[in-house]
């Protein structure tokens, strides 16, 4: 079945459609989603994100365009937005790692405090970053992950990612000068 008999299958109700589109798509739509998702989401994360593009692709099948692009372009496109609102909720409801920065040496009172009071001001620096400048710092230098892996998750290039990366770090050195009254 071609892209056409597939969604007209589909606005007919024959699950053939959408079984054929799955069959057709799912490896390619997994990449998507775990590209985005990658390392904060799991499996079934993006499992979920593929599964609600199935289920409005059949509930909804007109609101694929052919005129605006492929089926293919279409799936690739609702899985990645999927993923990323899937991403950003998880970024909001997990505790940010900030803590594996800071490693549990033991130090003095004086020392601890001094301490305490950086890791405080580097959390309060982090969060009142942006969310997409919190997310590639946090991306890049907590997760680990590569620029490049960044961009294709994103959506941007690596060019942005590497600028992204650099404006943000100057704004924290800032700000955590500015705090120490240097």
């Amino acid at each position: 079945m071609n892209d056409e008999e597939m969604l007209t299958a589909i606005r007919h109700r024959d699950s053939s459609g959408i079984e054929c589109v799955m069959t057709a798509y799912s490896r390619l739509l997994w990449k998507v989603a775990a590209e985005v998702l990658c390392p904060l989401g799991s499996e079934a994360d993006a499992e979920d994100c593929i599964a609600d593009v199935y289920i409005d692709l059949w509930e909804h099948p007109e609101s694929f365009d052919p005129g605006r692009g492929t089926l293919k372009s279409w799936l690739c496109m609702r899985t990645r937005c999927r993923a990323i609102d899937r991403y950003r909720m998880l970024m909001r409801s997990r505790t940010i790692p900030i803590d594996s920065i800071v490693s549990a040496e033991p130090f003095g009172v004086q020392e601890q405090v001094l301490r305490e009071e950086t890791y405080r001001e580097l959390k309060e620096a982090v969060m009142s970053l942006e969310e997409e400048e919190r997310d590639i710092l946090l991306r890049r230098y907590v997760a680990g992950q590569k620029p490049k892996a960044i961009a294709v998750a994103l959506g941007l290039t690596v060019k942005q990612v590497d600028n992204s990366l650099y404006r943000t770090k100057q704004k924290l050195r800032h700000r955590l000068t500015q705090s120490k009254g240097e």
